[in-house]
């Protein structure tokens, strides 16, 4: 006996599913880029790179809400990096650099006075030293 109904229909619509994670936060559509885990024991939010599979107690979540993130009073915030996000830099790199720049701004009788008897000339390059950082010669010069 033939069917006149047709063809089975789904009630449920049948939409292609994404493969791109999306944001665990509500009405955020945006894809996820970092997986925040809570460590009850430690009262520590966790923010690491974005999880290879999703975990049911762990939250993938966009750029923009991983950086507001905000953990409940009493909790730390743990951040990780993955590592292929070019890193900022600290206060002592920065540091480091406004001295080398001011070191090589120097006129070169007040570097050899503040040095002690002068630099040493390790490298015929080697204008000025200070610590680890060396202020070289422009080789058009």
């Amino acid at each position: 006996m033939e069917s006149r109904r047709g063809p089975l229909k789904s009630a449920v619509p049948s939409n292609v599913v994404s493969p791109v994670r999306r944001c665990s936060r509500t009405a955020c559509g945006r894809p996820a880029v970092a997986t925040l885990t809570y460590v009850y024991a430690d009262s520590t939010a966790v923010l690491g790179p974005l999880a290879t599979y999703a975990e049911p107690h762990c939250y993938d979540l966009c750029a923009e809400h991983s950086e507001r993130l905000t953990a409940p009073r009493g909790w730390e915030v743990v951040r990780l990096s993955d590592g292929s996000a070019p890193a900022r830099p600290s206060g002592d790199d920065l540091e480091a650099l406004a001295n080398a720049v001011r070191e090589a701004a120097r006129p070169q009788e007040r570097a050899a006075q503040a040095g002690g008897g002068g630099p040493r000339r390790a490298d015929p390059m080697e204008v000025a030293r200070r610590g680890h950082l060396r202020v070289l010669r422009s080789p058009d010069s």
